[in-house]
């Protein structure tokens, strides 16, 4: 079916997973123009690049690992020495994790070795508490469980996708920004730990119909990968597409590979 917004994987894979990329994706209009990436760990400024021809222009953050956020430092860079005339990126940011990113990226006053320049000149910082407008569109942002207190967000567009960043189970929260037979992309690895999901949580915590909605990424090999669809799920590919149907009338599929 044609004419369907797509959400696009650049990378699946935990944070020890390279060959897999760090885990984001790309939510794409119905032309397959991208709107807005969700993560920018190390990998993941090349692979936008190579897939749609140019730096990203909207950026969600989901929390301050390094693995979902270490590539912005190389986006400012591009930004502030390559790609000069392009305008700041908007960077959307769960007003909770700003301190820490600042911490991380923006306090070195000589990010430029002449000076002369803020880390933050290069973006435009939108805090978000729960709501946020981009693209004409109205997201959702919820707190998931991922090793500390209000550390890190998942995404929702209602009606089309929940997108869980990292995190253990979150029946209650999917329970709310599921609940209109969305597509559920989801944090699982073949085996738990305190602060990701396992796939006997999935089991444990979420009902049959929410399970048939997941589609597994973040995982820690391409052998868990194959062990997670041998189970009966969907496992998201580096390069792969999913139709967001709208309304939840539908579950979504797997269109293509990049």
């Amino acid at each position: 079916m044609a004419g369907l917004m797509q959400l696009c994987f650049l990378g699946v894979g935990n944070a020890a997973a390279h060959e897999l990329g760090n885990a984001a994706a790309v939510l794409e209009d119905a032309e397959g123009r991208p709107l807005l990436l969700i993560d920018c760990g190390p990998t993941v400024l090349a692979a936008y690049q190579a897939c749609y021809g140019a730096l990203p222009a909207a950026i969600f953050i989901t929390h301050t690992h390094l693995d979902h956020v270490g590539g912005l430092e190389g986006l400012f860079y591009r930004l502030a020495c390559e790609q000069t005339g392009l305008p700041p990126v908007r960077l959307y940011l769960p007003a909770a994790i700003i301190p820490r990113l600042q911490q991380q990226l923006a306090e070195e006053p000589y990010k430029l070795a002449e000076g002369g320049m803020n880390f933050w000149d290069r973006f435009q910082v939108i805090p978000v508490g729960e709501q946020f407008w981009h693209a004409g569109l109205s997201f959702d942002v919820f707190a998931v469980n991922h090793h500390a207190y209000r550390a890190a967000y998942g995404l929702a567009l209602p009606g089309h996708f929940v997108y869980t960043g990292d995190t253990r189970p979150i029946p209650e929260a999917l329970a709310q920004f599921a609940a209109g037979g969305e597509l559920v992309f989801h944090d699982c690895a073949l085996h738990s730990n305190p602060s990701h999901t396992g796939a006997a949580d999935l089991v444990d915590n979420y009902p049959p119909g929410l399970r048939e909605r997941l589609v597994l990424y973040h995982y820690e090999s391409q052998s868990a990968a194959n062990t997670l669809r041998a189970m009966g799920y969907r496992v998201a590919e580096p390069g792969s597409r999913f139709e967001l149907m709208p309304g939840g009338a539908c579950s979504g599929q797997f269109l293509r590979a990049v």
